[in-house]
């Protein structure tokens, strides 16, 4: 790994990802010797795989807080429900 790479663990998803992207042009650009070709390859394949989890982990995230959410409406409809059960069992106020 050349000087001026960060290890990959120390980088955000946002870092990973535009040097994914370099990585990627330069493969595709050609040109380089086979071990500078091989590095890069290396290179790129732990740049991948940081970028998944990083999405792993925002997709866990989103969905822990969707489910949350899912919950508390679902205990809100059942107060809900349970009043109006109440109101209907008291029987007409009059």
């Amino acid at each position: 790994m050349a000087a001026d790479q960060n290890p990959p663990a120390t980088l955000g998803y946002e870092q990973a990802r535009d040097e994914l992207i370099d990585v990627v042009r330069r493969l595709e650009a050609g040109g380089a010797t086979l071990e500078e070709s091989l590095a890069l390859w290396e290179r790129g394949e732990e740049l991948a795989k940081l970028c998944r989890r990083w999405l792993e982990g925002a997709r866990a995230r989103l969905d822990a807080v969707l489910a949350a959410e899912e919950q508390e409406e679902l205990a809100a409809g059942e107060a809900e429900q349970a009043a109006v059960d109440a109101e209907e069992e008291a029987g007409p106020r009059g």
